[in-house]
């Protein structure tokens, strides 16, 4: 009896056809040439989004990191100056530096000679074009962190709606694989976005972090260049 069941069960198997199953893959750049001109067009803004950001991101970290940079005895070297009565060495010193730091000290220079309320005024006045400097652009990578993800899910939006509009026009049979193309075009717009929007969002506390050292620094010595000219002679 066991013979006979064994015997069965193989005819049985070589009488079956063949089937040959293909294991479905995700092509990224398959997903974006099938979604249409619309997916299309919202991948090509994001990618552009993109480059725009990392553009800023690194010219923006390279200025930050330049404007970092300074002497150790910079600012003994300016009270000694200062002390001796030496504003000339103590200009060119700043002009040599060359940084935010520099060029705070510098307007204070200038304006030695008039009350100390002034001089400050001067200073925090550079101190806030000089911020401004450091932040230049910044801003627009808040935007893309922002914009990014809403632009991904707009073209969401766009695909499901498209795939909405084949199904009803397919008379009432619904092709499941077409659907799920659709479908799967339609969320890969959304994750394009909500990457943008994550590098961006990164890329841009990175450099507030950065910068507010830098102001820190430009705080630090510009109080104690104050303190020099508040010291009795």
């Amino acid at each position: 009896m066991l013979m006979y069941i064994q015997e069965t069960a193989q005819d049985l198997t070589e009488n079956l056809p063949e089937e040959i199953q293909e294991e479905k893959t995700l092509s990224i750049i398959e997903l974006i040439t099938d979604g249409g001109l619309g997916g299309q067009l919202i991948i090509l803004i994001l990618f552009i989004l993109l480059v725009i950001a990392c553009y800023i991101y690194f010219e923006r970290l390279f200025a930050v990191k330049a404007a970092s940079k300074i002497d150790n005895n910079f600012m003994n070297q300016i009270k000694d100056h200062v002390s001796n009565g030496k504003l000339d060495s103590a200009n060119m010193l700043c002009a040599q530096a060359n940084s935010p730091v520099s060029r705070l000290i510098q307007k204070g220079i200038s304006r030695i000679g008039k009350p100390l309320e002034d001089i400050n005024t001067a200073i925090e006045n550079a101190g806030r074009l000089e911020i401004y400097k450091l932040e230049k652009n910044v801003s627009i990578l808040a935007t893309i962190s922002g914009a990014a993800p809403m632009i991904g899910f707009l073209g969401t939006v766009i695909g499901m709606i498209l795939s909405i509009f084949e199904i009803a026009n397919s008379g009432g049979s619904i092709d499941i694989k077409t659907m799920a193309d659709g479908l799967y075009t339609a969320m890969t717009t959304t994750v394009g976005g909500l990457i943008v929007g994550i590098v961006a969002y990164v890329a841009y506390n990175h450099l507030v972090v950065r910068t507010d050292k830098v102001v820190h620094q430009m705080e630090a010595n510009s109080v104690e260049f104050l303190d020099l000219l508040n010291e009795p002679i």
